[in-house]
């Protein structure tokens, strides 16, 4: 299944309590935005708050969903950026979490925030999750 043209443009995913303190969450939305991507959908994950985290080497490398599972969340981030999702980091949040946005993993893709997220959500072509 593809988009049309004249269909939705795209998903927009914001990372707001799924952070590396709950690794239990954070399959789900890598699952979603690979799926997404793999309809041709454009897709962007916002990383808000502590989920920042997640885009500092070995961080995610490091988490896995449950565990019985042998994946780690970077290979399901890394699967969703392989399918053509573009992750996106918060200025401000890496601010407050004290990371430098010059020592993020290669898959992020930049900086993209509240007014990114807020003008994704107010397009009638995308749609939002939350998680």
């Amino acid at each position: 299944m593809s988009f049309s043209p004249d269909a939705l443009e795209g998903v927009a995913i914001l990372l707001w309590s799924a952070d590396p303190s709950a690794p239990e969450r954070l399959a789900t939305p890598f699952f979603h935005a690979a799926a997404a991507a793999a309809m041709e959908a454009q897709v962007e994950v916002y990383f808000t708050a502590a989920s920042v985290r997640l885009l500092v080497p070995g961080v995610a490398a490091s988490l896995r969903a449950a565990p019985h599972v042998d994946k780690t969340i970077l290979a399901h981030m890394q699967d969703c950026v392989a399918h053509g999702a573009r992750l996106l980091a918060c200025s401000d949040a890496l601010h407050a979490q004290g990371i430098n946005p010059a020592q993020l993993i290669a898959e992020c893709h930049g900086r993209g925030g509240a007014v990114q997220f807020m003008a994704r959500a107010l397009d009638a072509r995308w749609r939002t999750l939350v998680f």
